[in-house]
């Protein structure tokens, strides 16, 4: 049996309760009036881009958030999000909750 590690512990007992309030973060900035977690609405489901996407492409796909963007999942446009009180901290959370959803 391997020992698991407090840090491991710890994440794995936080998850929940960060899955949770970033999920809060998205309804509050509106992010869900274009996306979802599991499928498609405007923009691709969270499910979606997690899984082209990796804790590589955070830089990334923060300036997308904030900047706006498309062309990766279709013709339509993300509308630039820093406009719209979305700060780079928010965007930062946002994307890394984002990535966690991969199914």
């Amino acid at each position: 049996m391997k020992p698991l590690h407090l840090g491991a512990l710890i994440a794995s007992l936080s998850c929940p309760m960060l899955a949770h309030a970033d999920l809060a973060l998205a309804k509050e900035k509106g992010c869900l009036s274009c996306h979802a977690v599991d499928k498609k609405v405007i923009g691709p489901s969270y499910q979606e881009v997690a899984a082209k996407r990796s804790a590589a492409d955070t830089d990334m796909l923060v300036q997308k958030v904030l900047k706006g963007g498309g062309g990766a999942y279709g013709t339509t446009r993300m509308p630039a999000n820093k406009e719209r009180g979305v700060s780079e901290d928010d965007a930062r959370k946002l994307v890394a909750w984002v990535l966690t959803q991969k199914k």
